[in-house]
């Protein structure tokens, strides 16, 4: 599976081309800045992107950017975005685009290299893997934009672990309840946010897409 990395600090670059490298990742490239970073991703087509949210030239959000119009270039490109810290903003804008292949971490999960690696993994495969505390924060916010009367608690809880990427199985484990019971509460969701019968898989990517990105509508006054 080949890797564009991008990251403008080298220590941080470096260990996760060698993480990646040690995992049997092939590394297309491993840039430091916009304008590389735009050209990696259009002449070398790698599998997966993972991109530092602020790279040179404007240390704003250039990452993302570079991201997202290659994504629009080529829709579904997997792209697993790190951040310093949870911005709300930009995992929405992430989410915008309403397809799969997408994640959002914070760069202390780099340090957990099984996490790390999961993601990148669930991302290059069209899944999301997006980090506890962006998604804590992102159903925060949608809870606050509204009154929400469409999930209850519970459902919130699963759609949280949904969007981490984990399993019926994982969920029940973490929430001491049966896989039959995590079963309804996935189903409850399904039809409360309107999705059509599919795949398992492809639904549960759809939920917690349509999910996050609706609140983004909600708080524009869309």
């Amino acid at each position: 599976m080949r890797v564009v990395v991008a990251e403008d600090l080298f220590l941080l670059r470096d260990g996760l081309v060698r993480m990646l490298e040690a995992y049997d990742f092939e590394i297309a490239a491993a840039v430091e800045s916009g304008p590389e970073l735009t050209r990696a991703l259009a002449e070398l087509k790698p599998d997966v992107a993972v991109v530092d949210v602020r790279l040179p030239p404007s240390f704003t959000d250039e990452g993302l950017q570079c991201a997202l119009a290659a994504r629009r270039d080529r829709p579904g490109l997997p792209v697993l975005v790190l951040s310093q810290h949870v911005e709300q903003l930009y995992a929405r804008e992430l989410l915008a685009d309403g397809s799969g292949g997408i994640g959002y971490l914070l760069k202390d999960r780099v340090f957990d290299a099984d996490q790390f690696i999961d993601a990148v993994r669930r991302v290059a495969e069209g899944g999301t893997a997006m980090d506890p505390q962006v998604i804590s924060q992102l159903l925060t916010r949608r809870s606050q934009d509204r009154p929400m009367g469409h999930l209850t608690p519970r459902e919130r809880e699963v759609m949280e672990l949904m969007a981490q990427g984990r399993s019926n199985a994982a969920i029940a484990a973490q929430l001491v309840v049966t896989e039959r019971a995590v079963a309804k509460h996935t189903s409850n969701i399904f039809g409360k946010l309107g999705l059509p019968q599919s795949d398992d898989d492809n639904r549960r990517v759809l939920a917690v897409l349509a999910y996050l990105d609706r609140g983004r509508a909600e708080a524009s006054g869309g």
